[in-house]
């Protein structure tokens, strides 16, 4: 039986899914991670409020960012059906500096050079120096931390300059892609404040486009959004690779992913 696993969408992406879909099949929707198990190349999930009952699922669509996902994603990735986006490059992303180091290797923008700190390692500026502190597995913005003079890392830690301009994403889905202003009040910019603006896609930069899209196909990802500032003088950098980029602040942005989504199920 043809049976889809829906993880991490919210009920009104959910029902709003449902209603793109041609031809109505089973689905199993879970918001937050379910258990799951591989046995000989089929893969099954644990029926929502079925305690230990177990279903067959061919095909995945997988839209989150958990603290233990990454056992999930490596299983997905190990068993190699159709998972939208594709497995391997969302388990090749998820541990945050790994990621970073495999998109320096593609992108025209690395040209920043950075640092690492081991847990328990001093790291110090230089007078008049501002760096930026970045640690954990979370792509969502949190975890960093400006600072002078003198800091210990208490994790692995990935050490940045601090770089002024316009912090900015690009966001593909597909063949398409956007570009979005990222505001804030403080020194950390966000899709999600009220400031961030959704560029029509004819005003993407296409420098940032095309070096995102490159990176993409490294990981093998079709959905993605990439991170970038861009200096007063026109230099731009590569900061962050994120898998699974919010598609529900920009109302263009989710109807989009909904289609690009329904459209994949369609054709699988």
């Amino acid at each position: 039986m043809t049976r889809l696993l829906l993880v991490g969408l919210d009920e009104p992406e959910v029902r709003d899914l449902r209603a793109r879909l041609s031809t109505p099949i089973p689905l199993l929707s879970c918001p937050v991670l379910p258990r799951i198990k591989l046995e000989a190349g089929e893969l099954f999930v644990e029926r929502p409020n079925a305690y230990e009952v177990y279903v067959p699922v061919s095909r995945v669509v997988f839209h989150g960012i958990f603290e233990d996902d990454m056992p999930f994603l490596t299983a997905l990735a190990l068993w190699g059906g159709p998972c939208l986006p594709l497995a391997r490059g969302m388990m090749d992303a998820r541990p945050r500096i790994p990621c970073l180091v495999r998109a320096l290797a593609v992108t025209r923008f690395g040209a920043m050079k950075r640092g690492l700190a081991d847990r328990g390692s001093p790291v110090s500026a230089r007078e008049g120096e501002t760096l930026v502190a970045k640690w954990g597995e979370w792509h969502c913005g949190e975890n960093k931390e400006l600072f002078t003079g003198a800091r210990r890392a208490e994790e692995p830690t990935l050490i940045e300059p601090f770089v002024r301009g316009e912090a900015t994403r690009i966001h593909v889905l597909g063949e398409r892609a956007w570009q979005i202003r990222m505001a804030g009040a403080t020194w950390l910019k966000s899709i999600h404040d009220a400031g961030s603006v959704l560029l029509p896609e004819a005003e993407a930069d296409p420098e940032l486009v095309e070096d995102a899209r490159r990176i993409g196909a490294a990981f093998g990802l079709e959905m993605f959004a990439i991170d970038y500032m861009v200096e007063p003088d026109g230099t731009k950098h590569l900061l962050e690779l994120n898998h699974i980029p919010n598609v529900t602040v920009f109302s263009e942005l989710r109807e989009a992913y909904l289609d690009f989504v329904a459209s994949w199920i369609g054709a699988a």
